[in-house]
């Protein structure tokens, strides 16, 4: 697994946007799913401006008084607990 690096682009009191090295697609879309599911939350998403060359940018814009480090922190609590289920189930499962 490559290492994780998390640059911060811009942070204000109601917007935060981060860029990811060492991750995918796979973990920016279960972050920005996580993200979405918290009603403070106005706006999620990321993008990968080129698949070669650059690395994912998440942003998050808030619409409450929680600051978007907080709900970010809160999504990725989210999605280890989701992994965790996964694997539990995923123990289960190869046993039977």
């Amino acid at each position: 697994m490559s290492k994780l690096k998390v640059n911060i682009i811009k942070k204000s009191d109601k917007e935060l946007r981060i860029e990811l090295e060492g991750v995918g697609h796979g973990f920016c879309n279960l972050l920005q799913k996580k993200l979405l599911e918290d009603r403070s939350v106005d706006m999620a998403g990321y993008d990968i401006p080129h698949p070669l060359a650059s690395n994912p940018v998440i942003y998050v814009r808030m619409k409450g008084t929680t600051t978007p480090e907080e709900a970010l922190r809160k999504a990725a609590e989210k999605a280890r607990e989701a992994n965790a289920k996964f694997s539990e189930e995923l123990e289960k499962a190869l046993k039977a």
